[in-house]
């Protein structure tokens, strides 16, 4: 005999669904959005008019701040309105963690540009004028740290937020490093102030960008999510009163907050089907906080059969 329960919800427990958290925080992406565009225009024009790498650097990093905010709404206005289908069993969920990716690898590039254009720069440096650089600069902190404040909470519930979140933060730190550069151009003449921190603008978010883009390939390929054991929540499984064995056991993330399971349960012949999906259930909820799972309850037979399946 066999049965199959699914169990619907959302998320690990102390977490939210991804669309009811991304939904929330639609407002704030918003506001940071119409920040980020006003100061990255301002931020180009007076860079390309003082031939300030710094500024130029902190500039494009603004404008993946721009891209990637403007990626995190449009992922959450597909997941809010595409419903899941036919051929589309989970909606469209995955398209924050895309938009993600696509964030991380702007970021990648941008640093690779501000780095090779430093390298020739070094040779000759032109002369920077500090004080519009200082200005513009000083403007560009403001305007972050407003997005700074508006994107903290929902990063902490949504990759997709965190994406914009982290490009916000890295400007953060980028404008402090072009307000370091202007003053010492003003105070020093130093020529090299200004690419030499334009290097370091563009170097100080590449790990932070890597750890963007590995958590959300982790989601895309389907891993186990890194806080749990699943061999360990295998024999949890089996040691379930009637349960002989657990196998076919599958964990994975759909989207941020989103953690799915399925797992097999053998059980013994006089075992209550019923019961064991309700221990199962209560075990995968409150032991590890996976509310969303598919449990099968099979015979021998069908066991033997899942172990001769080729994959």
């Amino acid at each position: 005999m066999r049965m199959s329960l699914y169990v619907p919800g959302m998320g690990h427990g102390h977490g939210h669904g991804s669309a009811s958290a991304s939904g929330r925080h639609a407002g704030k992406l918003w506001v940071a959005f119409g920040i980020g565009a006003v100061f990255m225009v301002v931020e180009f024009v007076v860079g390309f008019a003082t031939s300030s790498l710094a500024l130029i650097s902190d500039a494009a990093h603004m404008l993946t701040d721009v891209l990637g905010v403007g990626m995190a709404l449009a992922a959450i206005m597909v997941a809010r309105r595409a419903k899941a289908g036919r051929n589309r069993t989970f909606g469209f969920y995955r398209a924050e963690v895309l938009a993600a990716l696509a964030n991380a690898v702007l970021l990648f590039g941008v640093a690779g540009y501000v780095v090779y254009e430093a390298v020739g720069r070094f040779q000759d440096p032109p002369s920077v004028p500090g004080w519009p650089v200082l200005i513009a600069a000083a403007l560009g902190l403001g305007a972050n740290l407003v997005s700074f404040a508006v994107l903290r909470d929902g990063a902490k519930e949504s990759i997709n937020v965190r994406g914009a979140y982290l490009e916000v933060l890295a400007d953060l730190v980028g404008s402090v490093g072009v307000l370091v550069s202007a003053v010492v151009t003003i105070t020093t003449g130093w020529k090299y102030a200004d690419p030499i921190m334009g290097v370091l603008i563009g170097v100080w978010v590449l790990p932070r960008t890597y750890s963007l883009a590995k958590n959300a390939l982790h989601i895309l390929f389907q891993h186990a999510p890194e806080r749990l054991d699943v061999t360990e929540m295998q024999k949890s499984l089996a040691r379930l009163p009637g349960v002989t064995e657990a196998h076919d056991l599958h964990v994975w993330t759909l989207t941020s907050g989103m953690e799915v399971a399925s797992a097999h349960l053998t059980t013994t012949a006089d075992a209550d089907h019923e019961s064991v999906l309700k221990a199962a259930q209560s075990l995968l909820a409150t032991k590890y906080h996976i509310e969303h799972a598919t449990l099968q309850v099979e015979g021998g037979s069908s066991a033997q059969r899942c172990r001769e399946l080729s994959w």
